[in-house]
C-alpha cells in the first residue's frame, strides 16, 4: 500500500512519513461491492477497517444504528482485542477500505510501540465519544 494514501486517514494524522511507511507495510487496501457484509454481530473479530470511499450500514439486533462514510472506521475491537463483533456492518455502496488485522496490530505494538500508542489513543478517544453520545453525555 502506498503510504501517501494513509495521510488522508484522520486516524493516522500526526504520524511521521517514516511511521506511515512502516504502517503501510502491515495494511491492505481492498475494493468491495455494495451489499458486502464485512462484520457479523456475534462472530469473532480479526480485522479493522477504515473507509476511504463509499458507505456502510451498522446494525445491531437487526436494527440499523449508524451510517458510516469516508474517514470512519470500524472493527476496532478486533484490532485491540480478539472479541466477538458487537454489530454487523454491510456496505451500502461500492467501497474502498484500508484493512489491518489484529495480528498485525499486535506485532506493531511490539515493533513500533509509538505508532500503536497513537492509533490506540485515537481509537479510545472515539470510543469514549461514542459511549458518551449513546448515554446522552456531552464530551465538551
Amino acid at each position: 500500500m502506498d503510504p501517501k494514501r494513509l495521510t488522508s486517514v484522520p486516524l493516522f494524522q500526526g504520524l511521521s512519513k517514516k511511521e506511515l511507511q512502516h504502517l503501510s507495510t502491515v495494511m491492505d487496501e481492498v475494493d468491495l461491492p455494495e451489499g458486502k457484509q464485512l462484520a457479523s454481530e456475534g462472530t469473532f473479530a480479526y480485522e479493522f477497517f477504515m473507509i476511504e470511499e463509499g458507505t456502510a450500514s451498522v446494525s445491531r439486533g437487526g436494527a440499523q444504528i449508524r451510517e458510516l462514510g469516508p474517514g470512519d472506521f470500524f472493527g476496532e475491537i478486533g484490532l485491540l482485542e480478539s472479541e466477538r463483533r458487537t454489530a454487523s456492518v454491510t456496505t451500502t455502496s461500492p467501497m474502498r477500505a484500508i484493512v489491518m488485522t489484529g495480528y498485525d496490530f499486535r506485532g506493531m505494538e511490539r515493533d513500533q510501540p509509538r505508532i500503536a500508542r497513537e492509533i490506540r489513543a485515537k481509537i479510545d478517544e472515539r470510543l469514549t465519544t461514542d459511549r458518551n453520545a449513546a448515554e446522552g453525555l456531552s464530551t465538551e
